[in-house]
């Protein structure tokens, strides 16, 4: 088992930014993009994606606490998207609460 993290680190945030880039990039839509689901699915990326961009922001601005939860947020968005059958999550769950 790993040691506990104790503290906010660049290094926690950027795997947590990598981390989140890979879910972003190994996730698939499960509908039409101008399907209701499809247009609801790219609400929740906009969200995910700008959540994000303000963790990087943030990250720069050496305000890893904030950089922290935002990169938590924007993985969460993903995360739903898998959950609620709006993306398909490859069956990894390493990067996903699967359904």
């Amino acid at each position: 088992m790993s040691e506990p993290h104790v503290e906010v680190t660049a290094q926690l945030i950027e795997r947590y930014v990598s981390l989140t880039a890979s879910a972003r990039e190994k996730s698939t839509p499960l509908h039409d993009p101008d399907s209701a689901e499809g247009v609801r699915l790219s609400t929740m990326m906009e969200m995910a994606d700008s959540y994000t961009s303000d963790a990087k922001w943030f990250a720069e601005q050496g305000d890893l606490v904030r950089a922290f939860g935002a990169i938590n947020y924007a993985h969460a968005w993903i995360d739903c998207a898998v959950k609620i059958g709006l993306l398909d999550g490859h069956d990894d769950d390493n990067l996903f609460t699967l359904p």
